[in-house]
């Protein structure tokens, strides 16, 4: 089998998100429609809300030119730093035009955002996102891995893809042709991070360029052959060779768990048995 080269497989796996638990989870940044709907809705919102409130208290009291300066000016701050930054900081990254877009502002490692990445996100959004109309921002979104803006740059988040994020993976099942051979194989646990890259893969297969899919099938197949022995027959599909492999792995260690299961269910029903020959205490009323 032939191995792939290095980019392809580091490609396949820059939406992996490792926690503080170690535990990998799959990522999907939000793309760039739904991030500009977001902006609008809620500039829009925001505006609305503070034009309607200075409308009113200017026709409520008579100002002079330097108070209607000083409303104005205070109206911007409003609309573009201080309501952003409270509303993102109160709702942990999802204002309403995020929460209508399907998105969320987290953290590059994936938690909520505070109060000082709402505030770097709002301050820095008045020169990338209204000073400019956002010129910058896109500019921006394109050339960064996750779609940040300059904002998201400064503060360490992203917008996350909320909805419809989820993938359901279909459940695994074993090659006929290769049944009997992974009955009878040594397969060995494979590495966490190989078996999830393996996984994600086969649950990807249909969304892959041809040329793509071959190349990485051949590099997680060769990853994945040092663990077994002996080798599949010749000339073996790796997309096939993978199944078996994962799908042998699961039923042994679900096998395995059953089996301590059964054992500690056991164990446990033998020490709360009496002592041999102890009757068990007869309790009558009184």
């Amino acid at each position: 089998m032939t191995t792939a080269t290095a980019p392809g497989a580091a490609r396949f796996g820059e939406d992996l998100l490792i926690t503080g638990e170690a535990v990998a989870l799959e990522v999907r940044p939000a793309s760039f429609l739904p991030r500009v709907v977001s902006a609008l809705i809620d500039g829009l919102l925001y505006a609305m809300v503070v034009g309607t409130l200075a409308a009113r208290l200017s026709y409520a009291v008579a100002l002079n030119e330097a108070q209607f300066a000083t409303l104005l000016v205070t109206s911007i701050v409003l609309v573009m730093v201080i309501i952003p930054t409270v509303v993102e900081t109160l709702t942990r990254g999802r204002s309403l035009g995020k929460l209508a877009a399907g998105i969320r502002i987290v953290r590059d490692d994936g938690g909520p955002i505070r109060l000082r990445h709402a505030f770097v996100r709002s301050l820095t959004g008045v020169g990338e996102l209204w000073l400019t109309a956002g010129g910058v921002a896109i500019i921006c979104s394109l050339v960064t891995r996750r779609g940040k803006r300059v904002g998201d740059v400064l503060a360490g988040t992203y917008a996350l893809r909320v909805r419809g994020a989820e993938r359901r993976s279909l459940p695994l099942v074993m090659p006929p042709e290769l049944a009997e051979w992974a009955a009878h194989a040594d397969i060995a646990t494979l590495p966490d991070t190989l078996s999830l890259t393996a996984r994600r893969f086969l649950d990807r297969t249909g969304s892959l360029a041809l040329d793509s899919r071959v190349a990485l099938g051949r590099d997680l197949a060769a990853r994945v052959e040092p663990f077994v022995s002996p080798p599949p027959p010749w000339g073996t599909n790796p997309e096939r060779f993978l199944a078996a492999v994962l799908v042998s792995r699961r039923d042994r260690e679900y096998a395995l768990a059953s089996r301590s299961q059964s054992a500690m269910a056991n164990a446990t029903a033998e020490l709360r048995r009496l002592p041999h020959g102890t009757a068990s205490p007869d309790v009558t009323p009184g």
